[in-house]
Formats: C-alpha cells, structure tokens, sequence
C-alpha cells in the first residue's frame, strides 16, 4: 500500500487517506440555499474519497470580517445546526470534515471593497495595531479605506471567545476538527506577524492569541481536534523588513505544538493579499469577461480603478509564476522539529508528487483550485496504481477573480472543464470498491 492510502490519526481522529481538499470559498452565504451550496460543494470530494474534506473559511462573528462577498459566518447556533446536513452527508462517505474559522481584521471587506463600504459605512475594521504604513498610504491614496478600530486586551479575549464559540457550535452540529485560517492575512496571521503586530500588551507575542484560542475551543468544545496554518512571510516585497521569517515560522510551530494544536500548516505568505497564496498564470480570460466587468467597478471603486487593481494582478503573477508544491520545504522543516502531523498544500498536482511528500516533508497533502474543476478529484488519485495522474487544473487562476464580484469559485477555462468532461464519460471519477457508509 502505498503512503497516501495509508490512514492517519489526528488527535484521536482516524482518517481512512492521507489526502484532503483544502479549505476553499464556497460562496454559500447564510441564505436560505447555503446549507444545500454547502453540501453541493463538498460532499463530491467525500464521496470520490477524500480522506478530509474542509470547509472554506468562515466568519466567527456576525457583523463585519469577511475577506470577500459570500462567505458564511457562524456565530448563530441555530443555523450552524442545520449544518448537520452537511455533516451527515460527508460520514456517510465515510470521510472526515473540518470546518475553517476566521476573521479577516484589516483584510476585510469594509477596506477593500468600494460598494460594501459605501452600504457599511460605519463598520471599522478590527485591528490588533494601527495599520502598518504602506497600507496607510493605499488609505490616503484611495485605494483602500481605513477606519481601524484597535482592540483593547479584553476585545482580543472576547474575540478569541468567539472562536471558541464557533468551535462549539460546529462540533455539536458534527464537524470532526476545526481549522484556523492562520495565514493569508486574516487576523491570525495579523497577530502573528511584526508587520501588523505592535502592541504593548501581552499579544505583542502573536502566538499568545493562538493559545488564548486554544484554550477557549478546549473550554467550550472539548477535545476536538485541532490545527491551524502558520505563515513564513517568505514573500513580502523586499521593501517590508518586519516579516515572519522561515526559522521564526518553525519555532510558532514548535510552540504551537507544546500548546495542543493537533496538525499543524505551514504555508509560504506575504504580508499583503496578493498572488503569492494563488500562484499561476494572469487571469486574462476572467479580467475580460464582460460579465463581470460591472462587478469589479463596484468592488474596487469605478472602472478605471479595477484597471489599475487588474494590471497589478499581472504584474503579481510575475513575481509568483506557479512552483510544484511551493511549501514542501518549509514543512520538511517544521516536520523535523515536531512531533504533529504536518499537512502540506500550496501547487500540489501530480500523485507521483504526493508520494514523494509524504514521509519526508508532511503527513498529508491537500488541494484547492483543482477542486473547482474537478469536484470528484480524489477518485481519479486515489485510484491510480501508476503514480501519474496529474490534475487539470493549469493554475490559470481565471476560477478566483471573479469571486470579488461574489461570484462562486468554479472552474471558467474551457480548455479545463473539456478534459474533465472528457475524463467523466472514461468514468475515471467512479469510486470502485466502496460502499455508502465504510
């Protein structure tokens, strides 16, 4: 058997694979449709076989937070119960679910998004500090609006509470793990990083807040196992010197591990929401689609501005042209110095690939954007006896842009969506050998 087919125990909770889908925007919202979006999204994955499927990330408070248009809070118990919907169709798959909890501090919308501000208009953002100087520039030069409200020692322990509440809620509605959005510059990762991080508290220490969400989520939701990325700003401009560095990366893990997290992330970031977490290709098909075009006036403030935000995106994915499995590296490291499961993602493709990382660099290997194409992926991986199968997916990005317009995240490159067709009617999706309920 080989490594990905083995079965793997994270904190108490047996996995029947080695492989996930990684945490993706589902775009479900919390309307009357979200719980059936939800279950349309993810229950594919479970049912070709993932060994772990995650929900993307979602809101832990019920005003203000989101990185992007749709995404789901889950504040509110009574609909966070109705998410056993979601749940129950996952285990009858026998696969496992973890549900990712966030809050986007200064990466909100109510900063970057023209049209929601100008509805929120008096949503602040929350900020562990006063926001860092180049995005105080951004602010004067009309591109981003702050209004940062910087919380105090108890708004950072009522927030990690919220955590720990969300946690709570997600386990009695069934979830099997809780995963925190640690990195792609959501508030986790703000607390983190000395970039953001200048407060004169006990939090000036990041990894405090990490604890302080911890011990909440053990508080309220007991033993529930636990994981959360952490972020090596390996890739900021060289313009930023406070940064994460890749050896301050690994030691947040080791402490991390001491404290109880149960599998831990690491993932290569920048400071900044840029192309460094979705490497590839410039998405021209998606910046020209006259559908959207509307949109992207409306989120970045009139049509010439989404021009300037589109030829920043191009000159982004020159700096972060796609690199096979980007953070290989840094989780060898941080394998090395702790005794948890690391799960690796970030440009993982090819089943031969995942054989090589496995054992030597991580305990898992998850994926993202080939999801969009191809929602039955783990079919088509866990299945190969060859070690050749190679997603679809060409890393074109064209499935990401539009979600600033809240449009959902599938796959838009007909070239892509042609072979996978092509792939369905060869039945290379069709799950051999199990039954409903394993």
């Amino acid at each position: 058997m080989s490594r990905l087919e083995n079965p793997l125990e994270i904190g108490g909770l047996t996995l029947s694979n080695r492989l996930y889908r990684a945490p993706l925007l589902e775009c479900a919202g919390n309307g009357d449709d979200a719980v059936e979006t939800l279950v349309s999204d993810l229950e594919p994955a479970a049912a070709a076989g993932a060994g772990l499927v995650c929900q993307g990330a979602t809101i832990v408070r019920g005003e203000g937070g989101c990185a992007a248009p749709g995404m789901t809070r889950v504040h509110d118990p009574e609909f966070v119960a109705e998410l056993s919907t979601l749940t129950d169709a996952i285990h009858a798959h026998g696969s496992r679910i973890a549900i990712q909890l966030e809050h986007g501090g200064l990466r909100s919308m109510e900063t970057w998004h023209a049209g929601y501000r100008q509805a929120n208009p008096n949503l602040q953002q929350l900020a562990v500090s006063r926001p860092p100087w180049p995005l105080r520039l951004l602010d004067r030069l009309g591109f981003l609006s702050y209004d940062a409200h910087v919380m105090t020692t108890e708004e950072v322990y009522e927030l990690a509470a919220d955590f720990g509440r969300s946690a709570a809620y997600a386990v009695d509605a069934g979830y099997d793990a809780i995963h925190l959005a640690g990195a792609n510059m959501g508030i986790v990762q703000q607390f983190l990083s000395p970039f953001y991080n200048c407060r004169v508290d006990e939090f000036r220490d990041g990894v405090r807040f990490l604890e302080l969400v911890h011990d909440e989520i053990r508080k309220r939701a007991g033993d529930v196992p636990l994981m959360t990325k952490v972020p090596a700003e390996t890739e900021a401009p060289p313009f930023v010197r406070s940064r994460l560095s890749a050896v301050d990366a690994v030691r947040i893990c080791e402490r991390l591990a001491g404290i109880g997290y149960d599998a831990l992330v690491p993932v290569n970031a920048s400071v900044f929401w840029d192309m460094s977490i979705v490497r590839g290709e410039f998405p021209t098909r998606a910046w020209r689609d006259e559908r959207y075009r509307e949109g992207y006036a409306e989120a970045f403030g009139g049509r010439g501005r989404a021009a300037l935000v589109a030829f920043g995106n191009w000159v982004e994915s020159l700096a972060y042209d796609f690199d096979p499995a980007w953070n290989a590296g840094l989780c060898r490291a941080v394998r090395k110095r702790v005794d948890v499961p690391i799960l690796a993602e970030g440009g993982i493709r090819e089943r031969g690939e995942m054989e090589r990382l496995l054992g030597r660099d991580c305990d898992m290997v998850g994926m993202a954007r080939p999801f969009y194409a191809e929602p039955e992926l783990p079919a088509r991986l866990l299945g190969d006896t060859a070690g050749d199968t190679r997603v679809v997916c060409e890393n074109c990005n064209n499935c990401a842009v539009p979600q600033a317009t809240g449009e959902p995240g599938v796959c838009r490159t007909p070239e892509v969506l042609k072979r996978a067709g092509e792939l369905r009617k060869q039945g290379a999706y069709e799950r051999h050998g199990h039954s409903e309920a394993e």
